[in-house]
């Protein structure tokens, strides 16, 4: 069958096969375009808009000093207005925005945490309230340059980082214990408890090496 079409193919008149490709190309989907075509125009106007501006130069001195101030003023007052409409812009959120903090710092201070903890703890949510009294303590030791704070660690890599002394390791070895018991393996933490961590959290800055 094959053979048959090619054989029917090879006998079509040349004229014929011309039309046929002819109508096949002149679809839109073969109508291919330069995509540079735009570029080079826009590179033509450009240059004759230049060759305009050195023949003004050389023929008209004056019109052409007089239209490049014009061309700068105007250039300068879109500036002007470009910063003027970025300031109102962004002023609101100068003004209003909340202070940043170094990075992996909480922008809460420690009464914040404090408050929260009490404020949980008084709600009956005593593991949340541990997590908040622990953050206090870890930003007091910080103010204390006891240990270096950031998001990123973990409680436990606090313990070994401390500068307090042997009972103040002992300590906060402890706490990060309790904390990951009540906050990490959900064991229930009741008042008893979160007064006991509270206690011990406050012992812990008696400790920080001098």
């Amino acid at each position: 069958m094959i053979t048959g079409l090619a054989s029917q193919a090879g006998a079509a008149p040349p004229d014929s096969l011309r039309r046929a490709i002819a109508e096949v190309f002149a679809r839109p989907e073969y109508r291919w375009a330069d995509s540079r075509v735009i570029l080079r125009w826009l590179g033509t106007q450009w240059q004759t808009f230049m060759d305009w501006l050195n023949a003004l130069q050389r023929s008209h001195p004056t019109q052409y000093a007089v239209l490049l101030a014009v061309a700068v003023i105007l250039l300068v007052a879109i500036l002007v207005h470009f910063a003027y409409i970025a300031v109102r812009i962004l002023r609101p959120t100068l003004s209003t925005g909340p202070t940043s903090a170094a990075p992996g710092r909480p922008v809460d201070d420690v009464l914040s945490h404090l408050g929260r903890a009490a404020d949980l703890a008084a709600a009956g949510r005593y593991a949340e309230a541990l997590a908040h009294r622990f953050l206090a303590l870890l930003l007091q030791l910080d103010a204390r340059r006891a240990i270096k704070f950031h998001g990123s660690k973990t409680p436990a890599e606090y313990v070994g980082e401390a500068r307090v002394d042997a009972e103040g390791q002992a300590d906060l070895r402890a706490l990060v214990s309790r904390l990951y018991r009540h906050l990490f393996a959900a064991v229930p933490c009741d008042a008893r408890g979160y007064e006991e961590f509270g206690m011990l959290a406050a012992r812990i800055g008696e400790h920080v090496a001098h």
